[in-house]
């Protein structure tokens, strides 16, 4: 009895053992599946900036997008992932944060390379990466036409790999400060984020100055309209099918990252692909019903669909879907009145950047505020809860990290004479005399009218 006992046990173990690297493969796989999904957000960037720009200038915004994702990959692999882990605490990391970051990103050990006794590090990461990726394309949209390609990759790297994640440092890591000490809620990253990308913009466009021809003598401003609406709006609704692989990697998955048998919040909150496939769509939808019910514009209408998500992004793990719907139909309506406001301001946002992930991030983190206070911070019984004021501080924390570095850094480059392309290139177009090829060698054929037939 006692043999049969002790096999019966083994075989449990057995089981047991069996089981748990079963999910750490399937975890692994979840996470890589993220990869290539957060890929078409850039596809979708690319295309949306490309779209907005004047024929003259198509490839070089096609290049600077490009060009920012490739360098975002060394950069965050070499300093930002570290950054992620050593700063939760605030601007100066103490010893144990840094023992932390040597553990889990220290560039040149075992852990950042293949190894076979680690299946999580390098699809983590990956996602990561992919979010700084974001925050960059996010910015490099707000300035095309007119910024120095060298100079917009710097700011770029500055964004992608320091100043977004000391922000996912503090607001979207279980042990951060903002978490901790004010129970700041953004699951789905509409500060940690958006917000810090929109704000950075903000602080380059005041530095950078309107495109050429933008504004006339008495500040009324012209309507310097992108060669093809339709490659825009495809792009965005491009990168709203990019968003919901970028919103899976906000998951814990069950057991092997979350540690429990449920979907869990990077915060380590319980919730279910349930709830952000019910809120995701809803607040898709009341993004775009809102844009289009106040401008009636197609651009608008499809960056309301993105304005939507963003609204609803910090609470999508336990929003009630028609309340997602109400709060993305608001997002969607802000979007034209804050960039009309910016652009009476004297900010030319060539695809209201600042407005859509910027003002909007900030509203969807202080929906959580206003709709969510006392939801859990963090799991168990003695953390602090989520309130209106923590949402206050987090949301003014982002887009401060995006707004100081983005205005200081770009100022210095102006006072250098480095920020901005020459008078004489921009006015011939930067595909002409930056760029050795043509968009459109054969030009573009206009469609006949109906009397020439």
């Amino acid at each position: 009895m006692e043999e049969q006992i002790a096999a019966l046990a083994a075989k449990v173990d057995a089981l047991e053992a069996s089981t748990a690297v079963a999910n750490a493969m399937v975890a692994e796989m979840y996470y890589y599946i993220t990869i290539p999904l957060m890929v078409i957000i850039h596809a979708g960037f690319l295309a949306y900036e490309m779209g907005a720009s004047r024929v003259k200038n198509v490839l070089a915004s096609g290049i600077k997008n490009i060009l920012a994702f490739a360098f975002m990959v060394p950069t965050f692999y070499y300093f930002g992932w570290f950054v992620y882990w050593a700063f939760p605490n605030g601007l100066i990391p103490n010893p144990e944060n840094i023992e932390t970051a040597i553990a889990y990103a220290n560039p040149f050990g075992e852990v950042m390379g293949p190894h076979l006794g680690d299946n999580a590090t390098g699809v983590f990461w990956a996602a990561f990466t992919l979010f700084a990726a974001t925050t960059a394309s996010i910015f490099s949209g707000s300035v095309i036409e007119r910024i120095r390609v060298s100079s917009f990759v710097v700011l770029a790297i500055i964004l992608g790999s320091f100043a977004w994640v000391v922000g996912a440092a503090w607001g979207w890591h279980g042990g951060g400060w903002l978490v901790t000490e004010w129970g700041y809620h953004d699951f789905g990253a509409a500060g940690v984020v958006h917000m810090v990308a929109g704000f950075f913009a903000l602080g380059v466009l005041i530095n950078l100055g309107p495109r050429i021809g933008k504004f006339n003598s008495d500040g009324t401003a012209n309507d310097l309209a992108g060669h093809n609406v339709p490659f825009t709006i495809t792009g965005l609704m491009l990168i709203i099918v990019g968003f919901f692989g970028f919103l899976m990697a906000c998951l814990l998955y069950p057991q092997s990252m979350s540690g429990t048998d449920t979907w869990a919040t990077i915060y380590g909150t319980p919730m279910t692909l349930s709830a952000i496939a019910f809120n995701i769509l809803m607040g898709f939808a009341g993004g775009i019903l809102g844009a289009w019910m106040f401008t009636r514009d197609p651009f608008w209408m499809m960056s309301g669909a993105l304005a939507g998500i963003i609204a609803c992004a910090a609470g999508l793990d336990f929003y009630w879907p028609p309340m997602a719907l109400a709060i993305g139909f608001v997002g969607g309506a802000i979007l034209k009145p804050f960039a009309n406001m910016f652009e009476s301001m004297g900010i030319d946002d060539a695809v209201g950047a600042v407005t859509v992930h910027g003002v909007v991030g900030f509203w969807g983190v202080m929906a959580v505020g206003i709709f969510g206070s006392g939801y859990p911070a963090l799991p168990g019984d003695d953390f602090v809860t989520t309130s209106f004021m923590g949402q206050l501080i987090g949301g003014v924390c982002m887009a401060l990290l995006g707004f100081v570095p983005g205005y200081v850094i770009s100022l210095i480059m102006r006072g250098m004479g480095i920020l901005r392309v020459g008078r004489q290139a921009e006015i011939a177009g930067l595909d002409t005399s930056k760029v050795p090829v043509s968009a459109y060698p054969e030009g573009i054929p206009v469609s006949p009218s109906p009397s020439q037939h």
